[in-house]
This record gives C-alpha cells, structure tokens and sequence, in this order.
C-alpha cells in the first residue's frame, strides 16, 4: 500500500493544503447550540471535485495536477445535479483540496483568486439558490504556510497567536507532514479552530471534509494522533450554530472508533479510490480493495454517522476505467453499505448507462434505509452480503470478486428465510432467483421478500464464534420480535437466551455436534429452525496454539520481534514469502475453529491459507495506522482430517498480513 500513500500526497502538492474561501468573508454569528439541525440521519448524496483533480485523463487538468479545479467547472456540475439528480436525493456539491493558495492576517485559508474569481461565498450563494449544499475540505493541524513564524494573531482572540497554537519543536503531522501539530492543551488552539469554523459558516458551507487524520493514513503514534483535532473541530461547528456535516478522511484506524462515532459524522475507511492513472479508477487500483475494508466497520455505522467509501466513479465508461460489470458493482456495494453516495464523475460527460446506474431509485432506497450488509463468508471470491429491513424483507447482494465467470447463489435458509419468499433484482426491476451466473467482477442486488410476513423469522447466519473443550459460544442475526431463542445440538435443547449469543456448555471433548435456533415469540409460533451448522471441539484442554516463529517460513518469510505472543511473529510474507506452521494434530475429523493471531498495519491484506492442498482466503482487519506490533485476531472454521493437517499461509499474488500464531 505503499503506492497508495505516494498517490494520495499528489494532494498537497496541488496546493489543496486547506478549504475554500472568499478574500475575507463575514464570519457568521454563533447561534444557540440547541438551534442546531441533526445532520446525516441518512447517508448523503452528491458530488465531489477529486476524482476530476487526481486524474491524468487526457484534457482532463490541462495546466497540472488539480487544475481541473475552478469555479466555473464547479457551478457547470452543480447546475447538472440540480437539474438531473436532485430529484432522485443528489444534493452535496462539495469542493475538494485545491482551492486555497493562501492564508489571511488570522492564519486562516484564502481562496485562489485565479481560479475562483468571485469568492466562496458566491458559490455558496449560487449552489443554495439551487436547493443544493456546499461542502468543503481542509487537511488537519497547522499548515506550515499559515504559521508565519508563529507572529499571525488568532482572529476573535488577539492574545493568541499562531506561536501559541504548536508544540516549542514545530512536530509535524497529517498524511503528508505537511502541516505543524497543534497542542489543544493551549487554549489559544482552540481559538483557532473556532475562527476558521466561524469562517466557513459565514460563507455559508454545509459539509466540511477533514483530511489526513490518524492514526490512520497510514500513520500512527503521538505525532500522528489527531483524536484532539477532531474534538475541537466538533466543538468549532457546534458553536456556529450552522448545521454542517462532518467528516474525516482517509483510511481511519477503527482503534480509535469511538472518537470517530462522537464527533463526526462519517469516515472514510480506506484509501483513495482513486488510480491517479489515465482513467479515475481501476478494479484493482483501488476499487476491489473495499470489499475486506469495510467490514471491520460495518457494525460503527448508523444514523448521524456513516462509513464512507470514498467518490462513486461509476458514470462514464470512457473515463472510469472499469466494466460495466465493475461499475454496477462498484455502486452495488456503496449502496448496502450505507455508504454516501457522491459522484466523481464529469456530470456533463456522462453516458447513459451511468446515469442509469446514478438513478436507479430502488437501489437508492437500499442506501437510504441505512442498514449496512455484512458478507455471510469471504472465504471464497464468490460471496453473498446481506441484511434485514424494518418491513420483513431482505436486501441480498451476489458478487463474483474473481477474474473468471462464476455462478453465485444465495442460501436462503442461512439467511433466516425458510418459507416461499419473492425475490426481485432491483438492478433490472425483474423477478429474479437467488442464483446468477456472473461475469467477471459481476454482481446482482436483489429484494427478497417472504410471502408470510407475519411468520417470525429464523435465525439468520448462525456461527461460532469461540470454543474449548467444554463449550462453543455461537451467534446469529437477530429475529425481529423474538424474545427468545432455543439452541439445539441434534434434536437435544442445550440452552436458551434472550440475546442473539450464547455459549454452550457441558460439551465432550473431541466430539462433534450440529447445531440449530430457533426463536420464540410471545404470542404465535416460534421460527422455523437455523441452519444447521457444525462445530467439533477440541481435545480436553484445548484449544491448543501453535507459535508461527515455531513452524517453517520459507521464501524470503522472515521471523521478527513484536508484541505478541511469544514475542515473536513471521513476516515478510507474500510473493515467494510463506509459512508452514507447527503440524496440528486432531483425533477427530471434523470442522474446528481456528483462530488466527496476526499482525496489520496497513489496511485489510489478504493470505492464503491451504489445509492439507485445499486452500482459501482469508482477508483480515487492517489498522491502517503503521502499526505492525500489535496483534489482532479473527476466528474461522476449518474442516481438519484425524491425525496429523499441515496448514500454511502465504499469497503469491499480494502481500499478506504477519502471522503471529494460530490456535485450534
């Protein structure tokens, strides 16, 4: 991913260092905090300038990188999403890095009068007569233009001055170093985020993106830990009194979640989506990439704050650089996730299947409703995302992520849906089955609906999540309007909750038991059972570990120090780089648990893992914050034959996360 923190530094050089402005603008007046509108209860719709900025497509930014930014190419897109898709939700037009060369007497941004001759304000003014909003961009901490030896005063505070705002050795931070870190323990700090906040209402902003976070970026550590930013820019766009979305960006560490969920209002989980290439995107580089990332952050998601990921290049094939396949894909998966939709496209060089795709109201709806899918499995290139709605019916999502056709089929019962059901692409706006013979990177989004709506549902995706000798915790998608579950093994009651989780215990070692739920209500019948699923536990005193360090790296795979388990992991793999861990050793065949202890500090990485020759990915959780000493865990069943399996981890076709150990 090393290519990807290169690709997005392009921003700062094209000047794109803070937001936009006018030369100096009225700043607005601080309203009562309890004036304040909620903002983002759903994912927003809109446009954004980057795509258009990052790319070398021919004509494209004719005088260097982000030229294409102005304020006539900005009021061209948002006189089209006025005119053709706001009626179907489409309303941010939101300006991105670029539009500041400069900073005023109070250190705060200057836009570029070249390129937006008439100010921020203006823009402002003409995006709203259009019943649109206007969003803007900075990139977080002090920039070391704005400094100006520390002698530029703080406007509304005087006593402060850009000296007061930044630690005594001017310590850098952001994604790209290119801005000093301000010290919140100052008051004076504050001061100036509040200024610029106040700056931007009173040009009249809606939508304010926060660049270069951490950890996160790709960066971490004290330096690079922007949690006190965020804060203070919360507090900032409260005090306005301006309803404002707010969002940081890019590829956040989930570590620091909870920040995130408390004074924002999205983050991007990723990487640019961008190529910085010929085209705005590519499959590979980095549009497949989301499919791992996002899932770590699927259940942070919700109303007043949503995972963002990244523009929606979907709208013209001569400049996307994807299939059709790819791109109705593309938008497949922003659209389950309940990720914004904004457009990154020319809106004036559209084709008519992009708009096609932009405007498909019933896929809109599946964004809108704010229920983000989870991947039943992704043990496979072929893999099915799902989710319940508040009506009873189900958004199911089939996607072939190989380089060859596929067939994908959805198992109904394992989402929880028993009896005879409708199913309709909301794609073609047919009836449609579950199964679908799919093109490379081909997708289908379907609405399947059960024909008794009154029937409680079965538990949905059943799986174990923990085991030991004695005991197997499991867990399921709810059932709405159950009250209660029933967990069998066989035809025998083993236990019964009231939450979507259990564990079971009083289990013999080494024995394998089927498992089924079923849920209960507190007038009517109960469900129908799960679908069975089967676990076989572990010798007595087990689960047992098996130290990566203490198996065979080969191929350049090396052993490195960190802290984990034992001190000590096997990296370095991937390409030719493997590793054979320690021989585990069953009485039983059966399918267990494998926990596998890992290390990433990058985003999501995929390895291979192959049990005695069958092999599978296995993509994993990235920190997206350089941390390559702490380890994670993810837990996946695995069938392992009696007596001796040989279990390896590598993928030669990427790198692969650092493997710290597996427990069985």
């Amino acid at each position: 991913m090393a290519a990807s923190r290169v690709r997005r530094a392009l921003g700062v050089l094209g000047g794109l260092t803070v937001l936009a402005g006018l030369l100096t603008a009225p700043a607005a007046t601080a309203a009562p905090e309890a004036q304040q509108k909620p903002v983002a209860q759903k994912p927003y719709l809109g446009w954004s300038s980057w795509s258009l900025e990052s790319t070398n497509y021919p004509g494209v930014n004719p005088t260097g990188s982000a030229s294409w930014l102005t304020e006539k190419h900005v009021l061209q897109q948002a006189d089209v999403l006025a005119a053709k898709f706001k009626q179907h939700g489409y309303e941010y037009v939101n300006i991105d890095a670029g539009w500041s060369n400069s900073f005023d007497q109070y250190a705060r941004p200057v836009v570029n009068p070249a390129t937006f001759p008439d100010g921020m304000k203006y823009v402002a003014d003409y995006v709203h007569k259009k019943g649109l909003k206007l969003g803007s961009y900075l990139a977080v901490g002090l920039d070391l233009k704005a400094y100006n030896d520390g002698s530029s005063p703080i406007a509304g505070n005087t006593n402060c001055h850009t000296k007061d705002l930044v630690y005594p050795d001017l310590r850098k931070t952001n994604g790209w170093d290119s801005a000093y870190k301000i010290d919140f323990t100052n008051p004076c700090a504050q001061s100036y985020v509040d200024s610029v906040a106040q700056l931007l209402a009173g040009w009249g902003v809606d939508f304010l993106k926060l660049d270069g976070v951490g950890p996160g970026s790709f960066k971490g550590g004290p330096n690079y830990t922007n949690t006190t930013d965020v804060e203070a820019w919360h507090k900032a766009i409260t005090k306005t009194g301006r309803p404002m979305e707010f969002v940081v960006s890019w590829a956040l560490s989930h570590r620091q979640s909870g920040v995130w969920k408390a004074n924002t209002n999205g983050w991007r989980v990723d990487t640019d989506v961008e190529c910085y290439c010929d085209t705005l995107v590519t499959w590979n580089n980095s549009v497949k990439q989301r499919w791992n990332d996002v899932v770590q952050w699927i259940p942070d998601a919700g109303p007043g704050h949503w995972n963002n990921l990244d523009s929606l290049d979907v709208g013209s094939g001569k400049m996307d650089g994807l299939t059709e396949a790819e791109r109705q894909s593309y938008m497949t998966l922003w659209a389950i996730e309940a990720a914004p939709l904004y457009i990154g496209d020319d809106l004036t060089q559209l084709d008519d299947y992009g708009v096609k795709l932009l405007t498909n109201d019933e896929v809109i709806a599946v964004n809108q409703a704010g229920i983000p899918a989870k991947p039943v499995s992704q043990t496979s290139d072929q893999q099915v995302w799902s989710n319940r709605n508040a009506d009873g019916s189900y958004t199911v999502a089939l996607f072939n992520l190989a380089a060859t056709p596929a067939r994908v089929t959805a198992d109904l019962a394992q989402l929880g849906i028993t009896g005879p059901a409708e199913i309709r692409d909301l794609w073609s706006h047919k009836e449609s089955t579950a199964s679908a013979d799919l093109p490379v990177h081909g997708s289908r989004l379907l609405k399947v609906t059960p024909r008794d709506r009154n029937a409680l549902p079965a538990p949905g995706v059943v799986h174990a999540t923990g085991v030991t000798g004695a005991s197997v915790s499991l867990a399921w998608d709810a059932s709405k309007g159950a009250q209660s579950y029933d967990v069998f093994a066989g035809n025998k009651k083993v236990a019964t909750t009231n939450t979507a989780n259990v564990t079971v215990s009083a289990l013999k070692p080494s024995t394998s038991y089927d498992f089924t739920v079923v849920a209960n209500q507190r007038y009517g019948k109960p469900s129908a059972p799960s679908k069975k699923i089967s676990v076989t536990t572990p010798a007595a005193g087990g689960p047992t570990a098996y130290e990566a360090e203490n198996g065979t790296p080969q191929g350049g795979a090396t052993v490195y120090d960190c802290a984990c388990s034992g001190g000590k992991k096997v990296g370095y793999l991937g390409g030719s780089g493997y590793v054979v861990l320690p021989t585990v050793t069953t009485a039983k065949a059966g399918t267990y648990l494998m926990q596998l202890s890992y290390v990433d500090g990058d985003s999501s990485r995929t390895g291979i893992v192959t049990i005695n020759g069958t092999s599978f990915p296995l993509p994993v959780a990235g920190s997206n914050d350089d941390d390559w000493n702490t380890p994670q865990t993810v837990t996946v069943p695995v069938y392992l034959q009696a007596g001796a399996n040989t279990i390896q981890i590598g993928n030669q076709a990427g790198y692969v996360y650092d493997v710290d150990k597996i427990t069985v």
